[in-house]
């Protein structure tokens, strides 16, 4: 099973730095960006996409046919258009969604940019947002982008994963800490 996500990623990522490599080239980096996004949301949001780049029952020239009118119902760059209708007819479409992410790292990494994946308690304030952007993009030096999610479960504080970084000012994480300390006393 690990093997054959490697492979995938491995796919993947040809694919991606092809993409990347020529968007760069045509100046189009901007609109492949946003084919990203559009690309994405459209996997999250429909489950019948997501079965019919992954079936292997559906054809090679059915797979076409979807990602043709999702390239032109999404008004795709014709780079990203033509490097999906290529996954198509190649039967790789089921590396699309590392593909996305690759692209998206790639494009990211370009631009001086790292994303931080913040879990906080409760949802966080726009003021919030802005002073924790800009503590992060002090201490790494690169604009930061924050995908932010509500755990109820923190109680309150927040867990930041930056990179390999991971910061965890929680009070679960506090309380567990805490637990742990009793232990060793009793």
């Amino acid at each position: 099973m690990a093997e054959s996500a490697s492979i995938s990623q491995g796919i993947a990522a040809r694919y991606a730095t092809a993409l990347f490599d020529l968007a760069k080239e045509g100046d189009a980096l901007k609109s492949v960006e946003a084919d990203v996004t559009a690309l994405s949301d459209a996997l999250a949001a429909s489950p019948d996409l997501g079965a019919a780049i992954n079936s292997p029952v559906v054809s090679r020239e059915e797979q076409a046919g979807v990602i043709a009118a999702l390239a032109k119902a999404l008004k795709l760059d014709s780079l990203t258009a033509n490097t999906l209708g290529l996954l198509a007819a190649k039967r790789r479409l089921f590396v699309l969604p590392q593909f996305l992410n690759l692209l998206r790292a790639r494009i990211a990494e370009e631009k001086g940019e790292v994303t931080a994946e913040v879990a906080s308690a409760v949802a966080l304030t726009p003021i919030q947002i802005s002073k924790l952007t800009a503590t992060l993009k002090a201490k790494v030096g690169k604009t930061v982008k924050l995908k932010t999610t509500v755990d109820e479960s923190l109680i309150g504080g927040l867990v930041v994963k930056l990179g390999s970084t991971m910061i965890d000012t929680s009070v679960k994480a506090k309380l567990a800490s805490l637990q742990n300390a009793m232990k060793e006393v009793g």
